[in-house]
């Protein structure tokens, strides 16, 4: 091949010329590589979306990151729901009252706690379905779940009862209500038979012979504290009815009120074996979730006659001996009171219990009534003859409240005395005429009264309750002390919004000293000022006596408790798992005896005694003659929220502050 040849096939242009005459040939190609195809990368199939790279809505592939990201709570919601959580922490620490200012009562703590963690639960349920990466699926499973629990709740549950901070107690729908579940009483020999006689030591109303919380020091008996040693021994335990009722003795007889079914009954027992004497039954049933079920008041005993009033309103006269009933009064058509505008403004059932006052019976009036031109006015009180139940009299034109009339002296001068709704009255019985008032604000379908008010002073009356309020002392005295008949006048002595918030608790007064439940902690207060000497042993909303210098304290869950009653610390002496039920009902201390009850049983023990001091009507336990003197019980420092104790507990104090 020639040099001409050579040059062309090397030419880039084939068609360019490349001297005279000659042409440039273009590159030698065989047929097969004419025809194979360009030289291309290769191109990846396309792959299905797999569970690590989601697609969206619009058919974008979702980041890994983002993905894991929405299935975790976002930092708005966990700083949410930790705020929530310190704020239910400061709510049960009691930092609330520093943050509003006042006394928050713990109903009302319950309350607010309950509100932050159902707004914290529902945060994070409104986080998951709303807003959360999880499955569809997933989230449509969780909502029917938590709608399923919920609808199985409100048609398998009831509210039976709630505690005294409002702590509800739940039931079967289907399970029938304790009270009606108890077989009749079997009633034994004629109440003839047995012993219905005074005695000095008798129980014969609420809150002990003077009504005051107290058992006089004349007929107390000394109580040995030491039940280490020497336990109370229980004499019977029997089954009763609902109902907060406390007992009245009188002899050998002990009365109560309870509630069976769709009767109230006055029940007479007998005190040293529990024997069943006789019964009087009522149809009338009162029951409400926050008061609960059956009466309220205690009975009244004098001269072998039982004085009993329901929940309902009605009164009736009986006499012990028999179980005859001598007369009955409905007060709530005697007084022309409209029914259901009571029962709205009186909410939680009737409970002030019968005073006598020499030939006639008080007991709280209530309202609105029906006049003839629409409703009337309520009725502050109401006089019964004690012999005949015609109606005496009726006095005040304020709603009742749960207190019960008493006779107070103070400034030199009996009074009929009465916590209404939103007053403390001071009547002369003389007369029935109000003589002085001191306002205490309340409603008896809220922030209801129902502290019993106690003489701690010559001219000085003290008051207190719960919902926030706490306590005052108010003097009463003659506005001009020349007149025989001068007109009387109050002046507030002090007020004290954080002490002895006794919510339906009642206090007693002991060597210038007060004591009861502060909203469920044991308080003791000086009379003088309202300053507080110690707090300490929470017993929740139940009730105390005091006998002696001893504290006899019924705690709401059934324990008893003894306590020291001194203003020097928080001693708690000795302790007893005498009930094991919600209990609101007032102890009974007859001699040696304690006699206690709440809506489930009935219970008396004998109580031991110091030694050489046996009193008329006590019965001596073992080891009484032979045992020395009691030493006192050296006292040990314990929180005053400890656990509950064994069955009789050691001395445990709280040093006062």
């Amino acid at each position: 091949m020639g040099a001409g040849t050579a040059r062309a096939v090397n030419s880039p242009n084939p068609s360019r010329s490349h001297g005279p005459g000659l042409v440039r040939a273009g590159p030698v190609r065989c047929p097969q590589m004419s025809r194979r195809k360009p030289h291309t990368q290769p191109q990846a199939s396309p792959q299905p979306p797999t569970s690590a790279q989601p697609r969206g809505a619009a058919g974008r592939s979702v980041p890994e990151a983002a993905l894991a990201a929405s299935l975790r709570p976002p930092r708005r919601l966990i700083v949410s729901l930790c705020s929530l959580a310190a704020a239910a922490l400061m709510v049960r620490a009691g930092l609330l009252e520093h943050v509003v200012g006042g006394v928050v009562d713990g109903a009302v703590r319950n309350i607010i706690t309950l509100i932050l963690c159902f707004s914290a639960l529902m945060s994070a349920v409104v986080w998951f379905l709303r807003e959360s990466g999880h499955a569809p699926r997933l989230k449509w499973a969780v909502a029917f779940s938590l709608l399923g629990v919920v609808a199985l709740g409100l048609t398998t549950l009831r509210i039976e009862r709630v505690s005294g901070d409002l702590l509800p107690e739940f039931r079967w729908v289907w399970q029938t209500s304790r009270d009606r579940l108890l077989a009749p009483v079997v009633v034994g020999p004629a109440a003839e038979k047995s012993r219905w006689e005074p005695s000095s030591e008798d129980f014969s109303r609420f809150l002990g012979p003077a009504g005051d919380a107290s058992i006089p020091d004349a007929i107390a008996a000394p109580i040995d504290p030491a039940w280490t040693d020497r336990p109370p021994r229980e004499l019977w335990r029997r089954p009763i009815g609902a109902g907060w009722s406390g007992f009245a003795t009188e002899g050998d007889h002990a009365v109560t009120l309870e509630q069976r079914g769709d009767d109230e009954i006055i029940t007479c027992l007998t005190l040293s074996t529990g024997e069943p004497l006789w019964q009087v039954t009522v149809p009338s049933r009162h029951q409400t979730v926050l008061g609960g079920v059956g009466p309220r008041s205690t009975p009244t005993i004098r001269d072998g006659v039982v004085y009993a009033a329901g929940a309902t309103g009605w009164l009736h006269a009986i006499a012990g001996a028999t179980g005859e009933v001598l007369w009955k009064k409905d007060v709530i058509a005697d007084l022309g009171i409209d029914p259901a505008g009571h029962e709205a403004a009186v909410a939680w059932g009737r409970a002030g219990s019968p005073l006598l006052l020499d030939d006639i019976v008080v007991v709280p009036g209530g309202g609105p009534r029906r006049g003839k031109s629409g409703a009337d006015g309520p009725v502050a009180l109401v006089a019964y003859a004690r012999d005949t139940g015609e109606r005496r009299w009726t006095a005040g034109d304020d709603q009742i409240s749960y207190v019960s009339p008493s006779l107070l002296t103070v400034g030199g001068k009996t009074f009929l005395v009465t916590v209404t709704e939103s007053q403390v009255i001071g009547f002369d019985p003389a007369d029935h005429a109000e003589a002085w008032r001191f306002p205490w604000s309340g409603h008896s379908n809220s922030d209801a009264s129902c502290t019993q008010p106690v003489v701690i002073g010559a001219e000085r009356i003290f008051i207190s309750k719960g919902y926030g309020i706490g306590a005052a002392a108010f003097d009463v005295a003659c506005a001009d002390t020349a007149a025989t008949d001068g007109a009387w006048g109050v002046k507030e002595a002090w007020r004290a919004k954080g002490s002895l918030k006794t919510k339906f608790t009642n206090v007693a007064f002991h060597d210038g000293h007060l004591y009861g439940l502060s909203d469920g902690i044991l308080e003791c207060v000086r009379a003088a000022d309202g300053k507080r000497a110690w707090k300490g042993g929470r017993y929740d909303q139940g009730q105390l006596l005091r006998v002696n210098d001893l504290l006899v304290v019924q705690s709401e869950p059934g324990d008893v408790v003894l306590v020291e009653a001194t203003p020097k610390a928080h001693r708690e002496l000795a302790r007893l798992h005498a009930l094991s039920d919600q209990t609101w009902n007032s102890p009974a201390v007859i001699g040696d005896k304690l006699l206690l009850r709440n809506a489930v049983e009935a219970v008396c023990y004998q109580l031991p005694l110091l030694a050489g001091s046996q009193r008329q009507g006590a019965t001596a336990m073992p080891g009484d003659e032979t045992l020395p003197a009691a030493e006192p019980a050296a006292p040990a420092a314990a929180e005053p929220e400890a656990a509950a104790e064994p069955e009789a507990a050691a001395v445990t104090e709280t040093p006062a502050p």
